[in-house]
């Protein structure tokens, strides 16, 4: 299980919420709990490294980073306004790697039960 460093905001935030266990889902690598809050229509951007389009090539992607097991998550903001939100943060891998992220999302609307539709990613390895 990843170590997960976030500080906590107020519980009227599901936007913030959903973004919080979209991270963690992430460092553990939790395709199902991703896959259900992406539109079927998801395209993420890695910048610098790949294009991402469908749930089925997101599942394939998560698939994939399964040889990098997160031990710590740590989440420094939580930021949404309307459509858009952004999460940044840093990773602890077991390889010893940390790597710093900025993900900013599109989601598919306005409300509470919106999906996402779109993540850019910008990944940067940290010298340790």
């Amino acid at each position: 299980m990843t170590k997960v460093i976030c500080s906590e905001d107020c519980g009227n935030a599901p936007k913030k919420a959903l973004l919080k266990e979209v991270h963690i889902a992430l460092a553990e690598n939790d395709a199902a709990f991703i896959l259900e809050n992406v539109t079927d229509d998801i395209r993420w951007n890695i910048i610098g490294d790949k294009l991402i389009q469908g749930k089925s090539a997101v599942a394939e992607a998560i698939e994939k980073m399964k040889d990098e097991k997160a031990e710590e998550l740590t989440i420094n903001n939580i930021i949404t306004h309307g459509k858009t939100a952004a999460v940044d943060g840093s990773t602890k891998l077991a390889s010893g790697k940390t790597v710093a992220f900025c993900d900013v999302y599109g989601f598919d609307g306005h409300g509470k039960n919106a999906k996402i539709k779109e993540m850019t990613s910008y990944v940067i390895a940290l010298v340790t």
